[in-house]
């Protein structure tokens, strides 16, 4: 597990040092140091606290994907499939769905994961343990909130894709990734899905 808490490090790192810039002052490059290491101690106590009460039965797949709307904002849905996997004796279990248009120039992927409050949520959700406002004059990357659950917002004006993520119980991922649609449309689909619900569930 230790070798796992390294690359977790590595990921709030990589996050981190990918939202500054060069024109950064030296007090501000401080900061995101600090900002590094209270992330990083963050992941290693979730982590450990993880190990520490051992595995914990995730939600059958087949629930999960009774939470995957019909379609997209109007994309309907061209697949829906679930699985349970794991390994060392922690299980995460997946429901995903597929939305396009008949053209397929329009493209929503959503993911609703359950990690049973394991190590591998760091992996899925490390931008949670960090704060991030990034604009651009091609879009933008942020983390916020959605209702009363922490988000990854990140979308690219001139591609027309992006991607929002939703940490429900330090437990759940609600992801929303697409191409050749709108910031509006990844917000809807995502709106699609009771994250109330999801929360309650065990």
């Amino acid at each position: 597990m230790k070798l796992h808490y390294i690359g977790v490090g590595c990921l709030a790192v990589a996050l981190l040092t990918g939202c500054g810039g060069k024109s950064e002052e030296e007090k501000a490059a401080e900061e995101a140091k600090a900002s590094v290491s209270d992330a990083v101690n963050s992941m290693q106590q979730m982590a450990e606290e993880a190990e520490k009460n051992g595995p914990v039965e995730t939600v059958d797949f087949r629930a999960l994907k009774e939470l995957l709307p019909a379609d997209a904002d109007g994309l309907p849905r061209k697949e829906a499939t679930g699985e349970k996997a794991g390994a060392m004796g922690f299980k995460i279990s997946t429901a995903s769905g597929e939305y396009a248009n008949a053209e397929g120039t329009e493209q929503i992927d959503l993911d609703i994961v359950d990690a049973g409050g394991t190590g591998a949520l760091m992996g899925l959700a490390a931008w949670s343990m960090i704060d991030v406002d990034k604009e651009t004059e091609n879009g933008y990357e942020r983390t916020g909130k959605v209702g009363d659950y922490k988000s990854y917002e990140k979308y690219d004006n001139a591609n027309k894709d992006g991607e929002i993520a939703v940490l429900v119980k330090n437990r759940f991922v609600v992801t929303v990734k697409g191409t050749g649609v709108s910031a509006e449309k990844l917000k809807a689909t995502l709106e699609d899905v009771d994250l109330d619900k999801l929360a309650d569930m065990k």
